[in-house]
């Protein structure tokens, strides 16, 4: 089983200054030059441009504030908590936030090689959610625990879970837990 501690990762500043990245897990690109998949986890403090990612697709999710207004290639999309949203990477975009700051998980990926879904669960003490290869399991809000192979151990808050097909982990508890899947297009 393996976690991804949301304390360990580390922080990046934008280059524009208008929050700070922490990348949850990242693929480099077959050619060695950038990557084919990133997921990671933002947080928007001020109004302004998003980096261009040329090549790629983006899905945006706000996990943390009520409200983040994306204006992408001169369309204006208002994105609520929990609700994904698909877009080029690299046509022009920025975000204002009329509510304050947010917190948003990014799922960026390689087009035409890979493509990335976000699906917003919530959890049960009852059921457990299975996360298999290909998946990253992120704990948004709430309580969990995760357990393989006879191991368990507790989640924070913006932990995230590595799937695996052969004894996939479990995931239990009370919140909301963001599935991110990395699908390879053949």
């Amino acid at each position: 089983m393996e976690i991804i501690r949301f304390a360990a990762l580390k922080a990046t500043p934008w280059k524009n200054g208008g929050g700070i990245t922490r990348e949850v897990a990242s693929q480099q690109a077959q050619s060695g030059e950038g990557i084919d998949w990133r997921i990671s986890l933002a947080e928007v403090s001020k109004a302004g441009p998003f980096s261009e990612f040329p090549g790629m697709d983006r899905v945006l999710t706000v996990t943390d504030g009520e409200l983040l207004l994306l204006e992408v290639d001169g369309e204006s999309h208002p994105l609520e908590k929990y609700r994904a949203f698909r877009f080029a990477g690299d046509v022009p975009a920025a975000a204002s936030l009329p509510t304050g700051e947010v917190r948003d998980l990014n799922v960026i990926t390689r087009r035409g090689a890979f493509k990335g879904f976000t699906s917003i669960i919530e959890l049960s003490k009852k059921r457990a959610h299975a996360v298999f290869a290909g998946q990253h399991a992120i704990l948004l809000h709430g309580q969990a625990d995760v357990s393989a192979a006879e191991e368990t151990e507790k989640l924070e808050r913006y932990d995230a879970v590595i799937g695996a097909d052969e004894n996939p982990p479990e995931i239990l508890g009370r919140g909301f837990l963001a599935v991110v899947s990395i699908d390879p297009l053949d």
